[in-house]
């Protein structure tokens, strides 16, 4: 197992990858200078097995060990950028207008490839490490998640575990913090149309107004999380866009209204798919309108293998210290799309600590380069863990 002081001399040197992939993102499965450079940098650390084009732009290598036959487990990384304009006014600020990595994943590429080049110069395990290299985190289904499993390199490597880890603003640098099963929610998506009947704002009474039918719904919505569902489970449902007449003076024919489902448990994607459309077409109904409706199942809940689990946190923990791992963190209603390959297969997600950073997603957000030998060793340690003499199975 290693500190992760020893990494301060390639920490350096990451950096500067980190922050010319920040320099130029890409979004969704459009991440061709990304997996460009991507393959490139594993090609000249002498790593002859790499792939391309893995659930679209996704990027595969394999690193195999010299201490003779072993398992293949799979460390993933995610590429893409966000749809955000940057205004942090760095010297390494997205040169690509309405672009940035607002969420770190040029820190968890830039690691993971921190930790390939010390992987492949040292050898020091048994078995292969698959580095998983993935596009398109933050799109709606289907991700790049889900689609680099259904190409089905997990069982054409015969990769048995997987890793992941994500950055997180308010954890202290060289923290971490994980828990055994559920760590992050579900995320599903809906489409409400209200049809009424339009017509003059001054005479309300000879239309059906869905602007009135879509506050009934909005607050009616509520109930499922606070009157129908268990106070002990995880729900929640956010109504996030509304649109409607753009005039004063007109009642429109119809209102379109969207949100989003979030929660730890698979049962109540399915209470809230069903009773969400029950709720917004009867109160539809009593005002004398109706409802067309759309949910679309998008990303699981990310589920931690607690096996998996003890073995991240013990590589957490060589990597630091032990009073640095929080290994009892309470789930987080964000949803990861990781969650695709972890039911595919037993592993781990944990969360690596980015400092008192602006929080992900927001336009002034960076990802804090102190923690990137903190990334690097963790990824090594858990190799070290899984694959090296006196491995935890």
């Amino acid at each position: 197992m290693r500190k992760a002081e020893e990494f301060s001399r390639l920490e350096a040197e990451v950096t500067t990858w980190r922050r010319h992939l920040h320099s130029n993102p890409e979004l969704d499965f459009n991440v061709h200078q990304t997996a460009e450079f991507v393959r490139d940098k594993l090609a000249s650390f002498g790593i002859g097995h790499i792939e391309t084009g893995i659930g679209g732009r996704g990027v595969l290598a394999l690193i195999n060990g010299d201490k003779g036959e072993g398992g293949t487990i799979g460390l993933r990384a995610d590429m893409d950028a966000l749809p955000i304009q940057e205004t942090t006014g760095l010297a390494w600020a997205s040169r690509s207008a309405g672009k940035m990595h607002a969420c770190g994943h040029d820190g968890h590429t830039a690691m993971l490839l921190g930790a390939a080049k010390h992987l492949s110069e040292t050898r020091d395990f048994k078995g292969r490490v698959a580095l998983i290299f993935q596009p398109a985190e933050e799109v709606e289904f289907p991700s790049g998640g889900f689609r680099m499993v259904q190409d089905g390199f997990l069982d054409r490597l015969q990769v048995s575990q997987v890793f992941g880890l994500h950055n997180w603003p308010g954890l202290e640098v060289g923290k971490y913090a994980i828990c055994g099963g559920p760590l992050m929610a579900s995320q599903d998506d809906f489409d409400i149309t209200i049809q009424g009947r339009g017509g003059h704002a001054a005479n309300p009474h000879l239309a059906i107004d869905p602007v009135v039918i879509a506050a009934h719904t909005i607050t009616g919505l509520q109930s499922l999380v606070s009157r129908c569902t268990d106070p002990t489970d995880s729900l929640v449902v956010s109504v996030t866009k509304l649109s409607a007449s753009n005039a004063y003076n007109v009642i429109a024919d119809q209102v379109e209204l969207s949100g989003t489902v979030r929660s730890l448990a698979p049962h109540l994607r399915d209470y809230a798919e069903q009773q969400i459309e029950v709720i917004a077409r009867k109160i539809a109904q009593a005002f004398g309108g109706d409802i067309t409706y759309r949910y679309r199942r998008s990303v699981p809940v990310t589920v931690n293998d607690i096996q998996a689990t003890a073995i991240a946190a013990r590589a957490a923990e060589a990597a630091s210290q032990v009073e640095s791992v929080n290994c009892r963190i309470r789930p987080v209603m964000g949803a990861e799309d990781f969650a695709y390959m972890l039911e595919a297969r037993p592993g781990a997600m944990i969360f690596l600590g980015n400092g008192n950073t602006a929080a992900l997603h927001n336009p002034n957000y960076d990802f804090n380069d102190p923690a990137i030998r903190y990334g690097i060793a963790y990824w090594v340690n858990v190799v070290s863990a899984t694959l090296g003499t006196g491995s935890v199975r």
